[in-house]
């Protein structure tokens, strides 16, 4: 089964809030700036420095971040499930089943880091699903 992670989104404060956590819980913490993406091209040069993705990971814990949270950013519409899914098939069934009476927000597609998408489930929860593959 898919490994669920938190995905919290923040204002510009990514790095520092996942060096706090990474202070308090251990573990390896992987950032990477928009500058540093290919993606770079689609946000202002302002943002270069914000963190695109970042992941704090140990045995025990898994919570990814980003500082690229949108315009609507609020209490409450900040912290994401992701569901890290370990093949095609497994993305495309969960995304289907939860997807159900919901609100698709990006259907399953290819992006340089693997099939991506997110919806919104029938009861106001968010999800991102992520699959390194293709």
């Amino acid at each position: 089964m898919a490994q669920l992670s938190p995905y919290l989104k923040f204002n510009g404060n990514c790095r520092q809030a996942l060096e706090l956590y990474k202070s308090v819980a251990g573990g390896q913490l992987n950032l990477q700036t928009i500058g540093d993406s290919p993606a770079a091209e689609h946000f202002p040069g302002a943002m270069k420095d914000s963190i695109l993705h970042g992941s704090l990971a140990s045995d025990d814990l898994r919570i990814f971040g980003s500082d690229v949270a949108g315009p609507e950013l609020t209490q409450g519409n900040n912290v994401i499930l992701c569901l890290v899914c370990k093949s095609r098939e497994e993305i495309e069934t969960v995304f289907s089943k939860l997807s159900q009476g919901g609100k698709v927000t990006t259907p399953l597609k290819q992006e340089f880091f693997g099939t991506y998408g997110d919806l919104t489930d029938k009861f106001g929860i968010h999800w991102m699903f992520q699959f390194a593959g293709q």
